[in-house]
């Protein structure tokens, strides 16, 4: 594999064709291709899961607010941005969050928008959505509603707390589910306030969590017929990753980040010593290393030549781990003068586990195992252009993700859906446009 930071991946251009509606000519079918969804989810939290499904195949049709020009998804139109364009169909996390959808808006403060989306889910087979607890039902649209019209219908909700409990009521972004399920204590190192998580982890887990709920009820469907109300807490997610530490507390009374405990970087199971991340040549450069036993050990100290690590004391894990306070300081000044690709390849070719820190970057642009993967697909979104968008981290060998189409515009699919699955003629959409409807 060739270094991070040698000459970036070619990316391919744009081929300026329209986005496509449906799927190529003589496109396999999806393995959810049977499934529609009335998604009303936003950010990442709700549209990360919706999106899972449409790389599978589901027609996922997302609703938005025409007069709010869709922005109860605050992601549209906001940064990053491809270029000096701005707008609302420029939102580069959108576009990213939403590729596979179609897009349509309907005001439902109107009656007859109401009647659309009673329409709609009556041919639906899932309701997902990521508002705070309640906003659902004073839309008139909560569970009882939505199965008044479809008895099997699968309604998926996900926010902060869920809907009951004494928290129902709080408003959360990812950050504040993080926060309060425990995972930012979690990270950072003892004597130190904690240090987070850098970005919005709980928005994308969350996402994951709420993707698999949706496959499970419809799984459960598939055998029964019962459709179910799947009310799920994005916070009791976050708390639910914390497994092994909970465990620990409550069986041994260890808790996270004590001052006798060992920092996030060192190995408690099993221990390891040296094992850790260390600064290497240049700004905010590091490598991390593992030394797994004495094999390792020996290894290592015929890369890495310093003096003290000849003593008879460090030749057994107890010895190392008495000493690697010392340990690490010596290796951290070792590898500070070095690049830390040189040490990465020095360390793996005498079999003792090592890695760059890569920057998103060089792994993106940078590393020929990305590419390959086809990690980063090309997608032609309707006013940006060509635009890479994330692909998924899995290979099917029968029933693969295709990503093909880029997020929707506001309304971009208005007559496809209203035509097409509602069966609206032209002048009726034009109508609905007309009355402010759509």
């Amino acid at each position: 594999m060739s270094s991070p930071g040698s000459d970036p991946i070619p990316v391919p251009p744009s081929t300026g064709a329209p986005d496509p509606t449906t799927a190529p000519p003589g496109a396999a079918p999806g393995a959810l291709s049977h499934i529609r969804v009335c998604d009303f989810t936003g950010q990442l939290a709700g549209a990360g899961a919706t999106r899972w499904l449409g790389a599978f195949g589901a027609e996922i049709i997302r609703i938005e607010d025409p007069i709010r020009k869709g922005r109860w998804d605050i992601l549209r139109g906001s940064p990053p941005f491809k270029d000096e364009r701005r707008g609302i169909e420029m939102g580069s996390g959108f576009n990213n969050h939403n590729i596979e959808k179609l897009g349509i808006t309907i005001n439902l403060r109107t009656d007859r928008g109401k009647e659309l989306l009673r329409e709609l889910v009556t041919v639906s087979d899932v309701v997902a959505e990521n508002f705070a607890a309640g906003v659902m039902e004073r839309m008139g649209f909560g569970y009882e509603s939505l199965r008044s019209l479809r008895e099997d219908i699968v309604y998926v909700s996900n926010c902060g707390f869920g809907h009951t409990g004494p928290y129902r009521e709080f408003k959360s972004w990812g950050p504040i589910a993080q926060a309060v399920s425990g995972l930012t204590h979690s990270s950072g190192l003892a004597g130190h306030p904690p240090a987070g998580w850098g970005y919005s982890y709980m928005d994308h887990t969350g996402g994951y969590y709420m993707a698999i709920a949706m496959l499970m009820a419809l799984w459960h469907r598939e055998q029964t017929g019962e459709g179910q109300w799947v009310d799920m807490s994005c916070t009791e997610a976050g708390a639910n990753l914390h497994g092994a530490d909970l465990l620990d507390w409550s069986v041994n009374g260890r808790a996270l980040r004590a001052e006798d405990r060992p920092d996030s970087n060192r190995a408690t199971s099993p221990e390891m010593a040296p094992h850790g991340v260390y600064r290497c040549k240049g700004e905010d450069n590091w490598v991390t290393i593992a030394c797994r036993d004495d094999a390792d050990w020996k290894a290592l100290k015929s890369v890495v030549e310093i003096d003290a690590f000849d003593a008879e004391r460090y030749d057994d894990l107890p010895g190392r781990l008495a000493g690697v306070v010392e340990l690490d300081e010596h290796l951290s000044a070792w590898t500070a003068s070095r690049i830390r690709f040189e040490i990465e390849a020095a360390l793996q070719e005498v079999g003792v586990p090592a890695a760059s820190v890569l920057r998103p970057a060089e792994r993106i642009d940078g590393d020929i195992a990305t590419a390959s993967w086809g990690l980063w697909p090309m997608v032609h979104h309707l006013a940006m252009g060509g635009v890479r968008v994330d692909g998924e981290p899995v290979r099917f060998s029968t029933t693969d993700w295709s990503i093909t189409r880029a997020a929707p515009t506001l309304g971009q699919h208005n007559r496809h859906v209203f035509g097409t699955v509602l069966g609206l003629s032209d002048a009726d959409i034009d109508e609905l446009i007309d009355q402010g409807v759509i």
